[in-house]
């Protein structure tokens, strides 16, 4: 059974930084496309960054540059790295997961599972 579990957020004036986390376990963690999404009150679900099981990394225009993917096998965690954070940035994030490849990666239906999230404020 795959369980994830975020963990990080909370509040942050503009200009400043977080790193969110996301515990996996229940599957072989390297077998999986992770990826990072957010949500905004009234707005949909948008896909915020993923990384394939080849280590590949696709990130949402609106966060490149700021934002990077890193992951550590080892602790089957993927973490989420935001920098020069913006009052848009505000948003409840969930982390999600589904086996193989990221070839549709901003696509939430695609994913097969899901964290229950954690909230990122930016003011």
């Amino acid at each position: 059974d795959v369980q994830l579990v975020e963990s990080g957020g909370g509040s942050v004036q503009a200009g400043g930084s977080l790193r969110l986390s996301c515990a996996a376990s229940g599957y072989t963690y390297s077998n999986y496309c992770m990826g990072w999404f957010r949500q905004a009150p009234g707005k949909e679900r948008e896909g915020v960054a993923a990384i394939g099981n080849d280590g590949r990394t696709s990130y949402a225009d609106s966060v490149k540059g700021r934002f990077t993917i890193p992951q550590d096998n080892a602790k089957n965690t993927l973490y989420l790295e935001m920098n020069s954070l913006k009052p848009e940035d505000t948003a409840m994030y969930f982390c999600a997961a589904r086996p193989g490849g990221c070839a549709s990666w901003p696509d939430w239906s695609w994913y097969t599972s899901w964290g229950r999230g954690t909230q990122v404020t930016v003011s």
